[in-house]
């Protein structure tokens, strides 16, 4: 998990370029909300790889959250080690949109194995912010 965000030489797990204090950070330590879709999605994907559970439930629409989501998100993120990030295409989902879609490819390791995730996934705004919906998901053995 990365611990110190003040280091300018930990680069992002999203795959931007960026180092992580300029890039996901931001969002997950709840400093600045993602502007985006994607962003949104990026930064899901690096809680994803970091633990952040509780960011990844509070960037749940409200309706698709259940009580039990914080202990599976923990028991997924303490066995899957989360590989690279592959943007595949955006649809809306900018500053001044209420929706968006981002295609992705996620690649991770399991105690079953490697694999890619493919996902369309959906985001809208909840009292401004944006937030995960659903998605289209598509397991493929790498």
């Amino acid at each position: 998990m990365l611990t110190d965000t003040q280091d300018l030489d930990t680069q992002c797990p999203c795959g931007s370029g960026k180092p992580f204090v300029f890039c996901c950070e931001p969002a997950i330590s709840g400093r600045k909300p993602a502007a985006t879709a994607e962003a949104l999605m990026r930064s899901r994907y690096t809680a994803f790889a970091i633990g952040a559970v509780d960011y990844l439930v509070q960037t749940t629409a409200a309706a698709k959250r259940s009580p039990q989501d914080a202990e599976l998100l923990a028991e997924q993120t303490q066995i899957t080690t989360w590989t690279g990030l592959e943007i595949v295409t955006t649809e809306a989902g900018q500053t001044n949109d209420e929706t968006g879609l981002v295609e992705f490819k996620a690649a991770f390791e399991s105690p079953e194995g490697g694999a890619i995730l493919h996902e369309r996934s959906r985001f809208e705004r909840e009292s401004g912010l944006w937030v995960y919906l659903d998605g289209e998901v598509e397991l493929i053995p790498s």
